[in-house]
């Protein structure tokens, strides 16, 4: 954690991308990654849900052991998926599963409405990391994804949300679709580290969701991403070959 803020008062750009698997956690490390988030956006990416609203603790506490495994370099954080911090008590009590699974630390959504929660968890000596603007567990209630930080007041209120993020204890906050000019405006106001996704180039870093990155997920890719690679290309070539190659082999008792 310190050495993200090191690398903020440097001006250095954090990177930060998701894993929910051994062998990517892995690979990102190699990679030289920063860090890795176990993102509950597994839901729709490896698991096939909707939206972040139905994944639950036991899917998070699954995939973290997985990723730890890894034995990776970088910061492994976790998020906290919907309705497992309610309550401050609640919070504490499912950041510790998280942190006995193998996360280092642990990510929450939600400015000023959490900061019991916030405070609990750091308290409780489990480093966190804050989630501000469009909050996907949240999407339903949203009516979408929607950009944040457009008006004046919304602004104000992301400003004040970053504020009190900061204030409870987080080492580093997600400004996730904000506006580039607040995304900016509160990253130079915040002495923690500010992670953009679809929030321009503002930030002290960014972090996008691997599969999106890597082009893994063709059946959605969010406006912001350019991808990388096209994985899902290579996987189908790939199946199609091996699929072509044993359909054309005789058996071995008709040889």
């Amino acid at each position: 954690m310190q050495e993200l803020r090191e690398k903020k008062q440097r001006g250095e750009r954090i990177t930060a991308l998701t894993a929910y698997d051994y062998p990517t956690a892995r690979l990102l490390d190699e990679a030289g990654i920063d860090v890795i988030l176990v993102g509950d956006s597994l839901g729709m990416v490896v698991l096939g849900y909707k939206d972040t609203t139905q994944v639950t603790l036991g899917e998070m506490l699954h995939h973290t052991r997985a990723v730890s495994r890894a034995d990776t370099h970088a910061l492994v954080v976790a998020d906290l998926p919907i309705h497992t911090y309610d309550t401050p008590d609640q919070a504490v009590r499912s950041a510790r599963e998280l942190v006995e699974a193998g996360a280092e630390a642990v990510k929450l959504e939600g400015g000023i409405s959490r900061v019991a929660q916030i405070k609990a968890i750091v308290d409780d000596g489990i480093p966190l990391m804050g989630h501000i603007g469009m909050l996907p567990q949240s999407v339903r209630e949203e009516g979408g994804y929607k950009v944040k930080g457009r008006t004046a007041a919304e602004a104000v209120t992301l400003l004040e949300d970053a504020h009190a993020v900061e204030g409870a204890g987080a080492f580093a906050v997600v400004l996730e679709i904000v506006s580039s000019g607040a995304a900016r405006e509160i990253t130079a106001a915040l002495s923690i580290p500010t992670l953009g996704i679809g929030s321009g180039n503002g930030c002290d870093g960014e972090i996008l969701v691997t599969h999106d990155l890597i082009g893994l997920f063709p059946w959605f890719t969010p406006k912001f991403v350019k991808p990388e690679a096209n994985v899902a290309a290579e996987m189908r070539a790939a199946f199609r070959a091996f699929i072509d190659r044993t359909r054309r082999t005789q058996k071995a008792s008709q040889v």
